[in-house]
Order: structure tokens, then sequence, then C-alpha cells
């Protein structure tokens, strides 16, 4: 998959849309210290089109993604609030999550990964949400798992030196033991899920290996599911989407490249 390969992707919205129309995304994450991550991902999900993005976290991360990005939504949630009415109100308005940027793997993060793990709605398991599935694999229905080669090597019980020689079989594994659409990040990023041919992303640059680049996919993907496109459809889409705006923003050079550098170009490339 090309550059190319991105026009007539995105449907034309009509005339009379409202922002329930283009999806509401739910993103868990944003541990103490950790807030970055969830906001880039919230970030994403709102620059390729979803229509109401809310996030559960952390009240600092919640404070710090209201000043960036007052679009958003947010609940602070300790892990008392798990069976609250204020949170089941907010999740029942959901209908994608995005689980674990910035997650951590304290208590805190173990009470809501139990609660949406294994939830049936569309979602993104990445970052420590696939750690903790790595410490009790399953297989997980309408789900998109976003491994790097470290994080897959964990979920196949394997060294990251297995996963990168031979990326295609152990995306072909990963596929098998979890029963969900798998993208396989790194240079030369892998897509598929159970059935379906594999896809190969011919974009991307080594300016994009900066901390939060995988955070911005994450809510990418997460955008697309809210948005009505399949899980294998947002994964591959999302992953061209999120490497050519990574080209984009890499035209002024590579080093120094910032997550946030790719945000503005996201936009143009989803119309």
């Amino acid at each position: 998959m090309t550059a190319n390969d991105l026009a007539g992707v995105w449907p034309r919205r009509a005339s009379d849309a409202h922002k329930g129309d283009h999806g509401h995304v739910l993103l868990i994450g944003g541990n103490t210290g950790m807030g970055g991550a969830l906001i880039l991902a919230a970030q994403a999900a709102l620059r390729v089109g979803a229509g109401l993005v809310s996030a559960f976290s952390r009240r600092d991360t919640l404070q710090a993604l209201l000043i960036r990005q007052p679009e958003c939504m947010g609940l602070a949630v300790d892990e008392e609030a798990v069976a609250s009415a204020a949170v089941q109100r907010a999740e029942q308005r959901a209908n994608a999550l995005v689980l674990g940027p910035g997650m951590s793997d304290d208590s805190w993060a173990q009470c809501w990964l139990t609660r949406y793990l294994d939830d049936s709605r569309p979602r993104v398991v990445d970052a420590d949400a696939l750690n903790d599935l790595a410490n009790s694999p399953r297989r997980l229905s309408n789900a998109v798992l976003t491994p790097h080669p470290g994080e897959a090597a964990r979920l196949l019980s394997c060294s990251t030196a297995a996963i990168q020689s031979d990326r295609p079989a152990a995306l072909a594994a990963l596929v098998e033991r979890y029963a969900s659409v798998i993208v396989l990040k790194g240079a030369g990023t892998l897509v598929a899920g159970p059935g379906s041919r594999t896809y190969l992303i011919e974009a991307g640059n080594p300016g994009m290996a900066v901390g939060g680049m995988g955070d911005l996919l994450a809510g990418i993907i997460g955008g697309l599911l809210a948005q009505g496109f399949g899980p294998l459809d947002a994964a591959r889409w999302g992953a061209l989407v999120h490497a050519v705006a990574g080209d984009d923003a890499a035209s002024s050079g590579q080093r120094g490249l910032l997550p946030s550098d790719v945000l503005e170009h996201l936009r143009r490339r989803c119309n």
C-alpha cells in the first residue's frame, strides 16, 4: 500500500451531517507521568475525523488534555469509580475504544484493563494493554492489536530478534494466536487479520522512530473504527495514512521530527 492508494478512501460526508454521525471514541490510559501518550492518541482520533472523543484517565492528565485539546471530553477516574454511574453513562456513549496509551501496569491500570480488554466493541489494544494480554493470552474478537517488535516478542513468548528475522511469519503467528487484526509496526509495517491477505505499508521514514508515534497510530485507528471502518480496514488505512503523514512532516528533515508535527498532516490526508 502506497500514498496513491489513499485517493477515494474517505467517504463524502452528508451536507446535514452532525457529530453523532461520525463516531465516539473512548480512550483509556494516561497514567501518572505518561499523560502525553493519551493526549497524542486523542488528538489523532480527532484529526482523522471522529465526531466525539472522550478519555478516562488520571486527573492531572485530563487537565493537560483539556488545555491542549479542548475538543476532547474527559472523566477523571480512580479504581473506586469503575462501577460508578458516571463511568457507565460515559462508556455507553462510545462505539469504539482505545486501550493502553500511557497505561502502565499498576493496580489502576489493571482495574481498567480488566473492565475493557474483553469488551465486544471495536477496539485498539496498544502499549501496556498488549503487555497485559501477553501475560494472559487469549483470542479477542473485533480488536486491532498494534505491537512493535518488542511487544510482539512478548505476545509470542520469543525474542525480538526472532520477530525481526521473519516478520511475515511473526505476523501470521500473532493473527493465529489472538484471532485479531494485527499491525506489526516497524520499517515496513505489516497488517493482516484472520483470513485476510497481508498488507505492506510502503511509506514512513526513520524520523518516525521517536516516542509517541505509536500513540498517534492507536488514536488514528480508533478514530476510523468509530467512523464505521471495520477492524482490518481501520488498521490498514490507519497505518498507511499515519506513515504518509509522517513522510509529509519529514519533508523539512527527519531528524527532530515529532509526533505533534505529524498531526497537522493527518487532516489533509484524510480528505
